[in-house]
């Protein structure tokens, strides 16, 4: 059912979805989005599930973002808003998830690499990794609303600084400005969530409950939308596609 996923569901009740796309240090793209969309909304239903954990396929990278190969020929803010918007709704439905979710970052997190973990409850990080809100060198803000979930997680101004500097960082160093929750070694990124899975699905959910719902009366979903169509218009400019441009190079 999935090319770009590999979705795995534990006896224990935990629901594993793995970026499946090495290749191309599980960028996402347009095919990721429907299946990831999909993913979700089935385990969202799945009473057999009770935690939902993302990590990437391979020892490289969780996520690196967008996969500009393919998005590069977005020039308008139209056609930027419309792709941004669409993964932003994902974010979205990822962070109002009813149930606990753990980004494991198994290897580098750039950019929307990012943006997705940030919209999981716990971030955990294998040592030594790489991980950072890179789109200011890019000419854009975070596209698919990450910063407004970011302000809602972090203090003000540590995230502020994550997303002015927009550098790379190691995890060791994100974890001191609160972004990372745990350091952890691969073998034991599953034993995590151990202590929330001895409780009954009910339990998780209520509280999760809570937390959606400080949200949705805080308007997260609007600032997210405004966040995205600020995006969509810096997506438009010289700019970025002049960086855009310089990056693909670069890769050559």
């Amino acid at each position: 059912m999935y090319n770009t996923l590999i979705v795995e569901k534990n006896a224990k009740g935990y629901l594993k979805i793995s970026f499946n796309r090495p290749e191309k240090r599980n960028a996402v793209n347009f095919q990721l989005m429907d299946e990831l969309g999909i993913a979700l909304s089935q385990a969202a239903s799945d009473k057999d599930v009770k935690v939902l954990l993302l990590t990437g396929e391979g020892s490289q990278a969780f996520c690196s973002g967008g996969d500009l190969s393919e998005f590069q020929n977005l020039y308008t803010e139209e056609e930027a808003f419309a792709m941004l918007s669409r993964m932003g709704k994902i974010l979205y439905e990822l962070a109002i998830f009813p149930k606990p979710t753990i980004a494991l970052l198994n290897g580098s997190a750039v950019g929307g690499g990012c943006e997705i973990a940030t919209a999981c409850d716990f971030r955990l990080a294998k040592k030594g990794i790489k991980l950072g809100f890179v789109q200011g060198t890019l000419g854009i803000t975070t596209g698919w609303g990450a910063a407004s979930l970011l302000f809602e997680k972090l203090p003000e101004q540590k995230a502020m600084k994550l997303l002015l500097d927009a550098k790379v960082h190691s995890s060791e160093d994100a974890k001191e400005f609160g972004f990372i929750d745990e350091i952890i070694d691969m073998e034991d990124g599953e034993g995590f969530p151990q202590h929330f899975l001895r409780h009954e699905p009910g339990v998780l959910m209520a509280y999760k409950k809570i937390l959606v719902k400080k949200w949705e009366d805080g308007g997260l979903k609007e600032r997210m939308d405004a966040e995205i169509r600020e995006c969509s218009k810096l997506w438009a400019t010289e700019a970025h596609h002049d960086a855009v441009s310089r990056f693909l190079n670069k890769k050559k």
